[in-house]
């Protein structure tokens, strides 16, 4: 019998991971929560940062320096940590069919597959001179020298990307034409992103991977692309959705917004045909609700229901919505004029007493400007504090009729009135 190791003998050997898929479906997202339930640090950074500079060398060891820092220090936690990296398709060379790429793609693939596998990384750069003053000045103080390096052997190192044209890879090798008939299985009907689960190594080298690098990436998943359904059950389902903010939005200028089912169905039928995945969800919604957000806070509704019809004519109904909540506006108008009267006799000890048709004037001006009444009112009779002080000096008056001549013409009409005073004519002041 020959004899068994012993699980404590036994050597694991971490499985790095390969992600392909559209844009969008939360490939970040999943892995971000994943390190979050773990309890170990994580770092991101896209593959492009390397490739498009031709960082070659030492920076790429930047993605374990910021590990260990992320772990806020702890050498030991930052061991077990996850490097992530996006857009991992950007460092594919040329490879069959495809264009080729400069070289320092393959420059960093050859880097990454060092890291990937087990090598030690300086963890204070030959660059960084803070970092090395830092270290030295901890050893003149009689601490603990930190460790100078650190391996890779246990850091998890999770790619992703697009992978955009890999679908047409596959698709060759499975339709091989022989003498004018197809030998293997038809590809010709499969989706291109279903056609990504059937990726093979021979297909990443052929988009144009070293196969040492695609090697060092045995676990591969595909993710599909987030159909009608799928987006449909994030905007009633997932706790911190994009629609929850924005029902959080209306709620912070008291308007309550309510979502009728039928209107999330076309709004998840219309976000699947932007083909950017979760982030179509916000696309759609912004285009409906941005003039919302800026027409109702300054009117009196209070109150809205997101339904499929506003989803198919946002602006037609938004119209319906002002056009029906008119009078209460008017109404909500001449309130803001009164308090504007008596935040300018706090202010300046002087009361102004609006004539009806004065406050209309001013409430039409708002309504015709797209401005609040306190910053119309601010406008017109920015000079009256002034003005209106010369002829209670001369008379001792502290109450003053606003009328309509003095909405159309503010100035005139305040130059009229302190020649009056001054002439000592009777005026229609108070």
């Amino acid at each position: 019998h020959k004899k068994q190791k012993s699980p404590g003998n036994l050597e694991f050997t971490k499985q790095n991971v390969l992600i392909t898929g559209p844009t969008g479906v939360g490939k970040t997202y999943l892995v971000k929560h994943i390190a979050d339930l773990i309890g170990v640090p994580f770092v991101k950074a896209d593959a492009t940062k390397f490739s498009e500079t031709g960082y070659v060398g030492a920076d790429v060891d930047d993605l374990v320096r910021d590990l260990v820092a992320k772990a806020n220090g702890n050498v030991e936690l930052a061991q077990h940590g996850i490097i992530y990296l996006d857009e991992i398709d950007k460092l594919a060379t040329g490879g069959e069919g495809r264009m080729g790429r400069d070289v320092s793609g393959r420059g960093v693939q050859t880097t990454l597959l060092k890291l990937m596998e087990e090598t030690d990384v300086n963890l204070v750069s030959q660059t960084d001179m803070m970092g090395q003053m830092q270290a030295m000045m901890e050893m003149q103080r009689g601490g603990a020298a930190p460790p100078r390096t650190m391996s890779t052997r246990h850091i998890l190192f999770i790619v992703s990307g697009a992978f955009t044209g890999m679908a047409d890879i596959i698709r060759k090798r499975l339709n091989t034409h022989v003498i004018g008939f197809v030998s293997g299985k038809d590809a010709g009907g499969i989706d291109e992103d279903k056609l990504l689960h059937l990726a093979t190594t021979r297909d990443f080298v052929d988009f144009g991977y070293e196969p040492e690098f695609i090697g060092r990436l045995p676990v591969r998943v595909a993710f599909d692309a987030l159909k009608e359904d799928d987006l449909l059950a994030i905007l009633e389902q997932a706790e911190d959705n994009i629609l929850s903010k924005y029902i959080e939005d209306f709620a912070g200028y008291g308007i309550d917004l309510k979502v009728d089912r039928k209107a999330l169905r076309e709004i998840a039928r219309r976000a699947e045909l932007e083909k950017t995945g979760a982030r179509g969800l916000m696309t759609v919604l912004e285009g409906l609700l941005r003039e919302y957000k800026y027409e109702l806070p300054s009117t009196p509704v209070k109150e809205i229901t997101l339904t499929q019809k506003m989803v198919a004519d946002p602006v037609g109904v938004l119209m319906k919505i002002l056009k029906e909540n008119q009078p209460a506006q008017r109404d909500l108008h001449l309130e803001e004029v009164e308090a504007f009267a008596q935040r300018f006799e706090v202010r300046h000890g002087l009361k102004l007493k609006f004539q009806k048709k004065a406050a209309e004037a001013v409430a039409l001006l708002a309504e015709q400007s797209g401005r609040t009444i306190h910053t119309v009112c601010e406008g017109l009779f920015k000079d009256y504090p002034y003005g209106l002080k010369l002829i209670q000096n001369q008379s001792g008056k502290k109450q003053f009729s606003i009328t309509p001549a003095m909405v159309k013409d503010p100035d005139g009409a305040l130059s009229a009135l302190v020649t009056k005073q001054y002439k000592h004519e009777p005026d229609e002041a108070g």
